[in-house]
């Protein structure tokens, strides 16, 4: 499920004519061993670029600050401050990046709560390989036609 609001980084660069932009990413999660599988999901992607990973949400918020993303693919439930909160953090910036909410999680409050923090969708960790890539898709149509073109 994605929500309507679809602001960020990528959007204004595009508007602005880059044509060969790539999707600009910040991993979040507190397990190493996830993180390193995602990133291989992501490398085979030519329109995505990992920009950092990170642990805590708390990091996140630094991150994004220094690196600007245009994605944040973050944990819901980390030590320290959690996927919840930093989303609605990183959410209170007018440019902020979107957002997909990560999670063990699959009850339905859960994508609630991630729609309601300000996260652009969520996904359940169980479906990441059939679900992830086709939501980034749909949030950064015009990087995926760019990786087409070129």
């Amino acid at each position: 499920m994605i929500a309507p609001s679809l602001t960020g980084n990528f959007q204004a660069m595009n508007q602005q004519g880059a044509s060969d932009r790539r999707i600009r990413t910040l991993m979040v999660d507190d397990h190493a061993t996830f993180l390193d599988e995602l990133a291989r999901l992501l490398a085979e992607k030519r329109e995505i670029d990992v920009v950092g990973r990170t642990a805590s949400g708390e990091d996140a918020l630094e991150q994004t600050n220094a690196l600007r993303p245009d994605l944040v693919l973050i944990d819901l439930a980390m030590p320290g401050m959690g996927g919840l909160e930093a989303t609605r953090r990183l959410k209170a910036d007018p440019a902020a990046p979107r957002v997909i909410m990560l999670s063990l999680h699959e009850h339905p409050m859960y994508r609630m709560a991630a729609l309601d923090a300000g996260a652009s969708g969520f996904v359940q960790k169980s479906k990441l390989g059939t679900t992830l890539l086709p939501m980034i898709h749909s949030l950064f149509p015009a990087a995926i036609e760019d990786a087409v073109a070129g």
